[in-house]
């Protein structure tokens, strides 16, 4: 299965390419990175309700006993539910195979498996609103009811996925929990050029990194698949994953690109006394530079003459 799993992952790669220009807009789109949370979940649960809506309504219209309109009501929504269910379909599957693109050995394979169920059930629903519409209406109960099943057990999978391999969960790890200024690394341990350091924590991996005077750390584990963020590195104010490319912004965590979808957990970190401090928070857009004390100069009170001269 591996053979073909990654040569549809470069046809997909190739497809996404002939994006140009618009490419990460277009993944971002497909991943979730506007949500925060992956799409495919949601679309997938639209889809398994629209066609469980299906099924149920063609077991009503099948009841002895019914009436001849209630029959034909039951049965003109049960197609309408199948559209929906079908146009779904579609969307997910689309979500689905652009997070797909980015897993890994049993984890692909598994994913591929689930793909394919689902296609051939979507080929099914297909099918069974065609003959609806035909007039085949107990021929197209039945082929909806193999595809519900079909899907049920592409759904078993996709939770092995969710829950077993956590695709598509937040993988960041424990988040820091500090609300002091805290030390962690001496200054001179942290030069100014960009590179990332780990640091433990309290028993939690931080990155740190620095620009200048202006210091920022994050989770040290990239939220799409746990990936090392000491091994990645920072382009033009992001924060690359090293394996499937992700862009964080250095300063908040916010996503620039998928196919990571929640944001990189940050934190408050600054420079004083020789040392890199960090604290729990969301840190500043602009980040924190050395410490700095400022002298306030107060203002001089105005005269009543002049008051009552601004006042005419």
């Amino acid at each position: 299965m591996d053979r073909p799993s990654y040569r549809l992952e470069h046809m997909l790669s190739f497809v996404f390419n002939a994006f140009g220009g618009a490419r990460n807009r277009v993944t971002n789109l497909l991943n979730g990175v506007w949500l925060g949370h992956p799409v495919h979940p949601p679309l997938a649960s639209l889809t398994t309700g629209a066609i469980g809506t299906t099924v149920a309504l063609d077991a009503l219209s099948l009841l002895p006993g019914q009436a001849a309109t209630e029959t034909r009501d039951a049965a003109r929504f049960a197609e309408r539910a199948l559209g929906l269910g079908i146009l779904a379909n579609f969307a997910s599957a689309a979500t689905g195979v652009t997070d797909w693109q980015h897993t890994h050995e049993k984890d692909r394979r598994i994913g591929l498996v689930h793909g394919v169920l689902n296609l051939i059930a979507t080929g099914l629903y297909i099918q069974s609103w065609r003959d609806r519409r035909r007039g085949r209406h107990l021929r197209g109960v039945v082929t909806s009811a193999v595809g519900y099943g079909i899907t049920s057990a592409s759904g078993f999978l996709g939770g092995a996925l969710v829950f077993g391999s956590g695709i598509g969960m937040d993988q960041s790890g424990e988040r820091l929990r500090i609300a002091d200024w805290t030390p962690v690394l001496p200054e001179a341990e942290l030069p100014a050029d960009q590179k990332l350091k780990r640091v433990e924590v309290d028993g939690v991996g931080v990155v740190v990194c620095r620009d200048g005077e202006t210091v920022s750390a994050f989770a040290g584990l990239c939220p799409h698949l746990a990936a090392p963020m000491e091994d990645g590195w920072v382009d033009r104010g992001r924060v690359v994953c090293p394996w499937h490319g992700s862009q964080f912004n250095a300063r908040t965590g916010e996503v620039v690109r998928g196919p990571a979808a929640a944001p990189l957990p940050c934190y408050q970190a600054r420079l004083r006394n020789g040392m890199v401090e960090l604290r729990n928070g969301a840190p500043s857009p602009l980040g924190v530079a050395r410490e700095k004390h400022l002298t306030v100069q107060p203002l001089p009170c105005p005269k009543i003459s002049d008051v009552k001269e601004i006042a005419r």
